[in-house]
């Protein structure tokens, strides 16, 4: 019995073409699937755009600036500490030179060499001894010592011979007023100073207690890196009247803004609306914490 074509090619679809829905076993449809053969591929690499390779080259130049400021800057530093100790040592060299001096002078007054200055001529010279004021400079951090600026004495300071202090002088009329004094000595056992008048005029020698008397700064503070070691606007001060050698009460106008700077200073006056003169300059050599009188006698 003969087959025709289509039956031949519906028997040969039905048992291997890979459409049959169901082979012969009965089981599960699985196609295979031919994968694409590998080609190797040459690739070549994308070039980078303009501003891509601008930007890398600014990143490394920056970070070989950044190594160089800061090899310069601890450089700068190293320097800048060398640079503040010589000029500690300096100004301790100029502070040893003035207690020299100092000290000669005192021995040339003690044998009988006593100078006479003239008004005009003192004046000038206090004026220049609070210019040359040593300017402490410490270390970062580290607290300014005792006498300087505002900075009070400790409680148990005594004054040296030949230091300039503020002295609490009871005149012949009574009446008491701080005047600038220079230290005689002082009687550890008494707790006493003998002190003179440091105006020519005068040259009064007295004997006072130790609460009559107050040291005066020995250093100025420097406003840029002590400002607490100063006094601020609207405190309370004793401080010479300028061309005098009397203290008198005032209030602080402004603070030094320079190591070289003045007080700016409204000492009391009646005659005045508001109860103060206009403002006038005063060392920081001249300028102490306000104490009262004591009307006491002592």
């Amino acid at each position: 019995m003969g087959r025709t074509p289509g039956a031949k090619n519906k028997a040969s679809t039905s048992a291997g073409s890979p459409r049959s829905p169901r082979p012969e076993s009965g089981g599960p449809v699985r196609r295979r699937l031919r994968l694409p053969e590998l080609v190797e591929l040459s690739l070549t690499p994308y070039p980078l755009s303009l501003s891509t390779e601008m930007i890398m080259a600014m990143n490394a130049e920056a970070s070989t600036i950044q190594a160089k400021l800061k090899s310069l800057y601890v450089t700068a530093r190293s320097d800048a500490e060398k640079e503040a100790q010589l000029i500690r040592n300096a100004l301790a060299s100029i502070y040893e030179i003035r207690t020299i001096r100092n000290e000669l002078r005192l021995q040339a007054k003690h044998s009988g060499n006593k100078e006479t200055i003239r008004r005009g001529a003192l004046m000038k010279m206090l004026q220049n001894t609070a210019q040359t004021l040593p300017l402490w400079i410490g270390s970062p951090g580290e607290e300014p010592p005792a006498l300087c600026g505002a900075v009070q004495a400790e409680s148990n300071y005594a004054a040296k011979a030949g230091d300039m202090v503020a002295a609490l002088y009871r005149g012949s009329d009574g009446e008491e007023n701080w005047i600038l004094a220079e230290v005689i000595s002082y009687n550890s056992s008494s707790s006493k100073y003998e002190v003179e008048d440091i105006d020519e005029e005068q040259r009064e020698r007295m004997v006072l207690s130790r609460r009559r008397v107050i040291p005066l700064p020995t250093m100025r503070a420097n406003p840029d890196t002590q400002p607490e070691a100063l006094f601020h606007e609207g405190d309370i001060v004793n401080a010479i009247y300028p061309q005098t050698t009397c203290f008198y009460k005032g209030v602080v106008k402004s603070s030094p803004a320079t190591a070289v700077d003045d007080y700016e200073i409204l000492f009391e006056d009646s005659s005045y609306a508001d109860g103060f003169a206009p403002p006038l300059r005063v060392a920081q050599r001249y300028v102490i914490g306000y104490k009262e009188k004591k009307s006491k006698k002592e």
